[in-house]
């Protein structure tokens, strides 16, 4: 049985027979049982922040990745023949 259900038990134990301290160490293991929750809790969104950073890490080293992969194809492209010539695309010019 959990803090949280036996705090209200004792409470409400303590309210039928008129036990002032009985009520009160009910309301104590319920702030108790919050406490613990609210810890489980912000461990949670810790974890949660933690990989969501981690995610935003692998996507920003995924794009730069994939912007020196095109960062290369771009700035080549003078050594790119035409597909349907066959010609180099920087002979274009010189009248070949």
């Amino acid at each position: 049985m959990d803090d949280k259900v036996k705090g209200k038990a004792k409470e409400a134990f303590g309210a039928l027979t008129g036990d002032e301290a009985k009520k009160e160490e009910g309301r104590a293991l319920q702030r108790k049982a919050k406490a613990q929750e609210e810890a489980v809790q912000r461990a949670k969104t810790r974890q949660a922040q933690e990989e969501a950073r981690q995610a935003e890490i692998k996507r920003d080293r995924q794009k730069q990745k994939d912007e020196g992969l095109l960062g290369g194809v771009t700035d080549s492209l003078g050594d790119v023949t035409d597909s349907l010539s066959g010609r180099d695309r920087s002979d274009r010019g010189s009248g070949s």
